[in-house]
């Protein structure tokens, strides 16, 4: 088992979240998987660690640190590969397909829509795969799919090395109406050629799109905060901050919080629930919107100045540059299943959520990069560099949240630093590494040649 390490005086670290928390892990999986109708293709849980597993996962620290007197970060992007919390799952996920084909002789393609973080994780992971003796390249392959809109989120990987991993692991782009169109995209494709591929190549089609890849893996946040501030009958109040899309982070840590209240042998089990605040931006704001029954305020056109203006809601940006704004293309889903899922947490534990605006990041930016660099995050000095906004939404929404009274003062507030990178830190993906999808004929032929390469 790692050990808990110090990170100079800023915070500390729980070095290998997946391998020190295996066992946890596991229980998540068995508890999730009790509560499922159906059984996945790739069962849930992993019977032990596969050989070479803390190599394969040494990547996967996270760091929790106080940068001021009710404000810690908790640092989810320490893989400098992907620079995303999406990290922890895609790591676990490919080590439960790498047990499958042991188990099953089975050879397996992931196909993965993403607005970007996700399938940028799971090709790394793929990648990591290959490194440390998981899987082969004849064994394991990804086929990611990700909209137009997201293209200056592609990063570069190993995969890329060679003409042939390209073949089998390619990226897709798809010209959609809808960024979150390519989910309905690749599902229609997955469908129609899911037997032909395996019939005829023994590849076993993964599709990745389920909760509970993804929610398992998150316990692993409750466990770090019942190592490193757990909660007491004498803690302050808390709630746990984050920019989201769907939620599927805190409603992971939800799950990781039940197994330790329920008695998870090894950890200490928290007092209390934390509250849930949730960082949304105007284009998908729709978890914000059902949190608090409302709809996004009407904006006023301001012809003098070029700006959009309301007073209704202070949940929502007084200012912005646009009523239907969108900060980062990460956050493409709109109307996510989790909705309810989430308001029933909150409205039973606490919390709340905001909106903000690009011109508040960039307001609060200075004083942003200032909290972040206490945690050891180095953010750009350049706004316009910045390729992954998700830690500069959620630092500056718990900023514009205390400052309107939307967070008491006497709360204490974890934020999730969920992704953060630049060109310069995470290198782009090439253009002529990327394929291009116009239809679903389209997406098919570059599937096939990935089975077949």
């Amino acid at each position: 088992m790692s050990t808990v390490g110090q990170a100079a005086d800023t915070g500390r670290v729980v070095r290998n979240v997946l391998d020190r928390y295996f066992h946890e892990i596991q229980a998540a999986a068995r508890k999730a998987s009790a509560a499922r109708t159906a059984s996945p293709l790739i069962p849930l849980e992993l019977d032990a660690k596969p050989a070479g597993f803390a190599k394969f996962t040494e990547v996967t620290d996270v760091g929790l640190t106080q940068v001021q007197p009710r404000m810690y970060i908790l640092d989810l992007m320490r893989n400098p590969g992907a620079r995303t919390t999406k990290t922890v799952a895609s790591l676990l996920m490919i080590a439960r397909a790498a047990a499958h084909i042991r188990r099953t002789g089975e050879r397996v393609l992931l196909v993965t829509p993403t607005s970007g973080n996700k399938g940028t994780a799971l090709r790394d992971a793929v990648a990591r795969a290959y490194e440390t003796g998981l899987a082969t390249p004849d064994e394991l392959r990804i086929v990611m799919l990700a909209p137009e809109a997201s293209q200056s989120k592609l990063r570069d990987c190993p995969l890329t090395a060679e003409r042939s991993l390209r073949t089998a692991n390619p990226v897709v782009l798809a010209d959609v109406e809808q960024p979150g169109d390519v989910k309905l995209l690749s599902s229609e494709v997955v469908e129609r050629y899911a037997a032909e591929i395996f019939d005829t190549t023994g590849f076993r089609i993964w599709y990745t799109l389920d909760l509970d890849n993804y929610r398992i893996a998150d316990a692993t946040r409750a466990f770090v905060e019942a190592e490193l501030l757990s909660i007491t009958e004498r803690s302050a109040p808390r709630v746990h901050a984050h920019a989201v899309s769907s939620a599927f982070g805190l409603i992971g840590y939800h799950l990781g919080h039940q197994l330790l209240a329920e008695g998870l042998t090894g950890l200490p089990a928290p007092a209390w629930h934390p509250g849930f605040f949730l960082v949304q931006q105007l284009a998908t704001a729709d978890m914000v919107t059902s949190l608090l029954g409302t709809k996004v305020p009407e904006y006023t056109h301001d012809e003098e100045s070029g700006v959009w203006r309301q007073s209704a809601a202070v949940e929502f940006p007084a200012v912005t540059d646009h009523p239907q704004e969108v900060i980062d293309a990460t956050f493409y889903t709109k109307e996510p299943p989790t909705r309810s899922q989430v308001n029933e947490i909150v409205a039973r534990h606490g919390g709340g959520g905001v909106v903000v605006s690009r011109r508040e990041c960039l307001d609060k930016f200075d004083e942003v990069r200032s909290l972040a660099a206490e945690a050891r995050i180095t953010i750009a000095a350049d706004p316009a560099l910045i390729r992954e906004w998700s830690v500069v939404k959620a630092i500056t929404g718990v900023l514009v949240a205390r400052e309107r009274g939307l967070v008491a003062a006497d709360t204490d507030v974890i934020v999730h630093a969920s992704g953060y990178y630049s060109d310069e830190l995470l290198a782009p993906l090439r253009d002529e590494h990327i394929t291009r999808a116009a239809t679903a004929d389209d997406l098919a032929k570059t599937l096939l040649a990935a089975a077949h390469a």
